[in-house]
């Protein structure tokens, strides 16, 4: 359906979006483009087992555009989304482009949690050359992508890095022979490669790779398999539908068989917790981030948005209360990136602007100090620095592990 039609709507309404966005594109709207709102697309799964990753990161756009806006807003113009569902669905996503493409005051797209999805909307975000920002996908090729010039953008853990940190990380630990545990996609893949290569230049032992599909309901045998052949520990890539079968397996396992496992962070983008708590306490669980709110590195700039957070999503004040922590910070920053950009650039011309991304100066962002965000040849804005193990206290909420293991 067309972003313009029902959902859009909807969307709009749910996020608090100003009236004048539907006044501007209804049919026979006269008011000027230079009246209307800058828009940016969101193209996220919002709802199924990954949802609430994409709804994280919609409340960090919206924080976000909530202040850029009370600030007077970009080029004396509001900022506003709009967004549509592509559940996690590599064509529907294409479509999506498509749509929001058509649409003269878009400037920016954000995308969601899937590299699957992400790589596949590659070939559509340059043909119609929109920015792409990047608030979670990890995957390396998204942003190594060959194209030239190359609309996308991301803050968010890179593959290549993140494998080597959690194999790192499983050392620091006293593991010796980890196994691979890993989803059957452009993901997993990537993953393979990045730990591969560490595991390589640490001369660690593997106990080899095992792979699961989407949706499989018992991956026991692979399991099986890896602690068979002596794995001290299981390096999960995996989202939290998948993931959640996962750790029920292991919890399900006799307590003397059971190893810990460490995995990258795409299990924090479902309620897998509220699912299955009492899986989850009878494993060892720790899983990559690259924020919280428990310990953020500014304290200040924390707490007025973790304020703002409770006050408009009515979330209590505790820093577990912001579920999929990261979605929401990248996006967030990600958001006050594009406003500088915009004001830089002096146009909402799509080029102009990704060309201002490349040359944006230094930023106090949320995530960290961006000293710069991006340049020419470097599309990712963190890297192995901004990277932490975490886990699920009792209650569910994500937070930091002791920094011996970092």
């Amino acid at each position: 359906m067309s972003a313009i039609g029902h959902p859009f709507r909807q969307g709009l309404r749910r996020l608090g979006a100003i009236a004048c966005v539907l006044c501007a594109m209804a049919p026979g709207a006269a008011a000027a483009k230079s009246q209307q709102p800058i828009l940016i697309g969101l193209n996220a799964a919002l709802s199924g087992g990954t949802g609430q990753s994409g709804r994280a990161i919609r409340r960090g756009l919206q924080l976000a555009i909530d202040e850029v806006n009370a600030a007077g807003g970009v080029l004396g113009r509001r900022l506003a989304i709009i967004e549509d569902d592509n559940r996690g669905i590599p064509a529907r996503s294409i479509d999506i482009i498509d749509d929001f493409a058509k649409h003269d005051s878009l400037v920016a797209i954000v995308g969601g949690i899937h590299t699957p999805v992400a790589l596949a909307s590659l070939k559509a975000i340059h043909r119609h050359g929109i920015v792409y920002l990047g608030p979670w996908a990890a995957g390396t090729p998204i942003v190594d992508n060959g194209y030239r010039p190359n609309y996308v953008f991301r803050i968010s853990a890179r593959d290549e890095l993140a494998g080597g940190f959690l194999i790192d990380a499983a050392r620091k630990r006293g593991f010796r022979r980890p196994g691979l545990l890993l989803w059957r996609t452009g993901w997993g893949r990537s993953n393979e490669t990045a730990m591969t290569a560490a595991m390589r230049r640490t001369e660690t032992r593997s106990a080899g790779t095992q792979w699961f599909n989407t949706s499989q309901r018992d991956i026991s045998e692979q399991i099986d398999r890896l602690v068979g052949a002596g794995a001290d520990v299981i390096m999960l890539v995996a989202n939290a539908t998948e993931g959640l079968t996962v750790f029920r397996n292991m919890a399900a396992r006799p307590a003397e068989t059971r190893v810990p496992i460490i995995s990258h962070w795409g299990i924090t983008g479902g309620n897998l917790f509220e699912q299955d708590p009492e899986a989850l306490k009878r494993i060892d669980l720790t899983f990559l981030q690259t924020y919280s709110f428990f310990e953020p590195p500014f304290p200040e700039k924390s707490a007025r948005l973790l304020a703002a957070y409770c006050a408009r999503y009515r979330a209590c004040g505790s820093p577990g209360a912001v579920v999929s922590p990261v979605g929401t910070a990248h996006a967030y920053d990600l958001v006050h990136l594009l406003a500088r950009a915009i004001e830089q650039a002096g146009s909402t011309d799509r080029a102009k602007v990704r060309n201002a991304l490349e040359r944006l100066g230094r930023y106090e962002g949320l995530v960290r100090v961006y000293d710069p965000p991006f340049t020419p040849d470097r599309h990712d804005a963190l890297d192995v620095s901004d990277f932490r193990l975490s886990r699920y206290d009792e209650r569910g909420a994500i937070v930091p592990v002791g920094s011996e293991l970092n």
